[in-house]
């Protein structure tokens, strides 16, 4: 299946109001800004990133529907319909494709721990239940599972699983994927600081959090590269890193996306506050954040 959802990626926080319901036209104004003046190719809807732990699925759904009605074809649509529980992932994958998106994140099952065999015929049936694109996520910070790069290469070889998002910095197993995959099956590098490196080994893109924020700069590091340009995508790469790490307050380690959020408020979007458990940045994390971008 041969599928683009080109090089930059967006995982789109989930705006909320003063409630902590989600605020729909805030969801607009900022699909509008992440298309328009960022320069996305692609939103993933209800990621990690869009706190998915705490949306239930009618509110995924109306995010997905949403989206697809919103963006009207201005960038494609991936809804994030993976957990750690197949039947349930099936059951929302489904109600994905008759929102319309353009195709599905799933990520690894997290708190399980399955064995590599298992993760595989989980992948395998979500992907079989539908027609849509498969992204698959690879992300052992967050679900403590590290899918093996000999098992994202048998799934890669389904038909409609297409790509993967490797958020980790292990540049031999992505390395090993890209050797080993089909010559279609695309990689994308799921942590921003790593975009650069990931690029300079065979990925394809990124799909990135500081996107929403740097969207167009990134977007000009990953063409200077593919031009040829390495030494204008390098200098890009170190100008943007502190943003990069920024966007998740390295060393304080404060959980995305409360970082990117108030990054969003200095660009005049309102992205609300945080569900909990997660909690908002504090004020010296926004007056750190703030200097990120006072130059």
């Amino acid at each position: 299946m041969a599928v683009e959802f080109g090089t930059l990626i967006t995982a789109m926080v989930t705006p909320f109001d003063d409630q902590m319901q989600i605020d729909w036209s805030q969801v607009e104004k900022l699909i509008d800004y992440l298309i328009e003046e960022q320069g996305n190719d692609s939103l993933v809807i209800s990621g990690t990133t869009g706190e998915s732990p705490t949306l239930t699925d009618e509110e995924k759904l109306r995010l997905f529907e949403a989206a697809v009605r919103h963006a009207r074809g201005r960038c494609k649509i991936i809804a994030g319909t993976g957990s750690n529980d197949t039947e349930h992932s099936i059951h929302l994958t489904k109600m994905a494709e008759k929102a319309g998106v353009d195709g599905i994140l799933l990520v690894n099952p997290y708190y399980s721990r399955p064995s590599q065999e298992a993760v595989y015929q989980h992948s395998k049936a979500i992907a079989e239940s539908t027609t849509l694109p498969v992204m698959l996520y690879n992300v052992p910070a967050r679900t403590g599972f590290y899918m093996e790069p000999e098992t994202t290469i048998r799934l890669a070889q389904i038909d409609n699983i297409v790509c993967t998002k490797e958020a980790h910095n292990n540049l031999e197993d992505v390395t090993a994927i890209i050797a080993n995959a089909p010559d279609t099956f695309k990689v994308y590098c799921g942590e921003d600081s790593y975009t650069l490196p990931y690029l300079a080994i065979g990925a394809y893109g990124v799909v990135s959090v500081a996107a929403h924020v740097i969207g167009k700069e990134m977007k000009d590091m990953i063409a200077a590269y593919q031009s040829g340009d390495t030494r204008a995508a390098a200098k890009q790469h170190g100008e943007l890193m502190p943003v990069f790490k920024g966007m998740f307050l390295c060393p304080h380690r404060v959980p995305s996306p409360a970082p990117v959020k108030y990054a969003l408020s200095l660009k005049g979007i309102n992205a609300g506050g945080l569900r909990r458990p997660l909690l908002p940045v504090t004020e010296d994390e926004k007056r750190f954040i703030e200097s990120l971008f006072d130059k």
